[in-house]
């Protein structure tokens, strides 16, 4: 269909089906005929954001004698892409502001197809032009989008300009103040993506919640046209289910196969599966299991499973800069696997896909979030429509990760009634679109009844959510009220329960007393690990545990000149990649939690 009479329809559709179109981002970017435009890119730094009123974007030249501009993306700064800008120049160690990035790069349109632009992540809002024309914006530093360039792109030379801006606001998401570096830039892969006119844009493909032999299938064509033929195959199980789409370009069906075997931590099986549409055709591999909640347990599969959880940031520590490539991936999960998980909390943000894929494949479940972090204005509309935004294009992202078991809607927040109006408008949203996965959101207001002499929590939204997680650091930023074998915990009860969050601070090499706070010592910590799982006993409906957090991490707000030096020291391995005393306990302590619920 020509571009023009395509664009009418679209709107026609949006007029009278308003439920029918999407503007999602294509499923699977890295299944398609694409090609990435990494490497290094141009880049002017923007401080007094003087780029758009000067037409950066246009990358004119002196023509005449009396010609001049005052920029140039020739000659000064070069980024890499993907990649944080702040571990790329002293310089910009600490930037928080505009960025310019700029490329060229050849192209060859073919006819009858669409060509998109497709961003892993920017952070953290940005704008896009490309050969002098803007072409899409977005906000959101964690999440990928694309742009649809057909009618812009050039046969031969094009002209690619993304300005990137990594200030923080009170309306943004995370807000003003967050425990984790800011990192500016294009952090993840650029690609050009080459589909049909009308492709494949999106499928769901999942285990029925109800028969561990059915898999059920919803594609989405990006046209809304009947008729489309429209197929999936599954070839280890020798099953193909076909049809053709309704009015609004949707094909929906279920397959069966007693041969299906599903996937788990300890066994992640995974299949092929090709989807076909029209003149387009993708593949990936896909896994099929069943989590679910039964009173205060968690199954995989039906299976029991204690989550032995761990979390990290998007970030390595040894080059002090974002996680961004299949290398950084295996980094962070082979130390992961190697302390003896089952599952990841990806803290506190989507992150790449590199990481999820990996991890699907290394047979470790995940736990994604949203920067739902503190100091969110939940008063604020807009702020609230950018959190369903986020939550939407994560979950579109990976629901057919079966790895993803959770997602998370929010970290560390304080009961309001707008606080939960705007988490129950993420739980609606979510559930929208996703019900094969568990809801959890992280809280730290548990305190300690001393009538009672235990551990409560009066938060009512939790009611809402299938799986409640608590975030308690007793022993470092909480004194014991009394021994941690005498602490006993009346939390949520009916629901399972996780302690996302515990431990405390200490410096790789550093010893010092087992009961001084202040020595900052590996000593000290695993002191407080100790504690804490003797502590975690006394938790009846206790179904998972993850340490804060696997490595150190750089924090601008952690001060201490000698112990600190803009770092947050709860790692269980340091920032040179070395493992605490405390990584050895919580070794241990995994392999013993493996062995009780493999009995």
């Amino acid at each position: 269909m020509p571009n023009m009479k395509r664009l009418i329809f679209y709107i026609l559709l949006t007029v009278l089906f308003p439920e029918a179109v999407s503007f999602a981002a294509m499923t699977n970017v890295y299944g398609r005929d694409y090609r990435l435009l990494n490497g290094r890119w141009d880049a002017i730094v923007d401080l007094y954001d003087q780029g758009d009123r000067m037409k950066v974007y246009e990358n004119r030249k002196p023509e005449g004698n009396t010609d001049f501009y005052e920029y140039s993306f020739d000659g000064g700064l070069r980024l890499e892409v993907p990649g944080d800008w702040n571990s790329q120049s002293p310089e910009l160690k600490y930037y928080e502001g505009t960025v310019w990035y700029a490329r060229h790069f050849d192209a060859d349109p073919k006819p009858d197809c669409r060509e998109f632009l497709c961003f892993g992540a920017v952070s953290y809002r940005c704008r896009v032009y490309l050969n002098g024309r803007e072409i899409c914006s977005h906000e959101g530093g964690f999440t990928p989008f694309e742009a649809d360039v057909t009618d812009a792109l050039r046969k031969g030379d094009n002209f690619l300009v993304v300005e990137v801006n990594n200030r923080r606001t009170k309306d943004a998401i995370p807000a003003l103040a967050f425990d984790w570096w800011n990192y500016g830039g294009i952090t993840r892969d650029v690609m050009l993506v080459t589909v049909p006119d009308n492709y494949v844009e999106d499928y769901f493909i999942r285990l029925d919640k109800k028969n561990h032999d059915t898999v059920n299938v919803d594609v989405r064509m990006s046209q809304p046209e009947a008729g489309v033929k429209v197929s999936v195959e599954i070839p280890a199980l020798g099953k193909t289910v076909s049809g053709t789409t309704d009015a609004r370009g949707n094909f929906s069906t279920s397959l069966r196969s007693k041969k299906l075997r599903l996937w788990a931590p300890d066994a992640p099986v995974r299949y092929e599966v090709n989807i076909a549409g029209g003149d387009d055709s993708v593949s990936e591999r896909i896994g099929f299991r069943d989590i679910r909640t039964d009173g205060t347990r968690i199954l995989i599969n039906g299976k029991p499973q204690f989550m032995r959880c761990i979390s990290f940031h998007e970030e390595i520590p040894q080059r002090m800069g974002r996680a961004c490539s299949k290398a950084d991936a295996v980094t962070l999960l082979s130390e992961a696997r190697d302390l003896g998980v089952n599952m990841i909390r990806l803290a506190h943000y989507p992150q790449n896909e590199y990481i999820v894929r990996l991890a699907e494949e290394m047979g470790i479940a995940l736990w994604q979030e949203i920067p739902i972090w503190q100091g969110i204005d939940f008063t604020d509309n807009d702020t609230r429509d950018k959190a369903q935004k986020m939550l939407t294009e994560m979950i579109n992202r990976d629901k057919n990760r079966c790895a993803v078991g959770f997602w998370g809607v929010a970290n560390e927040t304080k009961p309001s009634p707008e606080r939960d109006a705007f988490l129950e408008s993420l739980l609606a949203t979510g559930r929208d679109i996703d019900t094969t996965r568990l809801y959890v959101a992280a809280f730290d207001l548990v305190e300690f009844d001393k009538e009672r002499k235990i551990f409560t929590m009066d938060d009512p939204f939790t009611r809402n959510l299938d799986v409640v997680a608590v975030n308690k650091y007793m022993g470092w930023y909480h004194p014991w009220p009394l021994s941690p074998a005498e602490s006993k915990w009346e939390v949520n009860t009916d629901k399972p329960l996780i302690i996302s969050e515990f431990g405390g601070e200490a410096l790789y090499g550093q010893s010092g007393s087992r009961d001084v706070v202040s020595s900052w010592s590996e000593d000290y910590q695993a002191r407080l690990y100790e504690d804490n799982l003797r502590m975690f006993e006394n938790i009846p409906n206790l179904a998972g545990v993850s340490p804060w957090i696997l490595f150190d991490f750089r924090s601008p707000f952690r001060f201490h000149p000698t112990n600190q030096e803009g770092w947050n020291r709860k790692g269980l391995v340091s920032d040179r990649g070395q493992r605490k005393k405390a990584w050895k306990i919580m070794h241990d302590y995994y392999q013993k939690k493996k062995l009780e619920y493999e009995k």
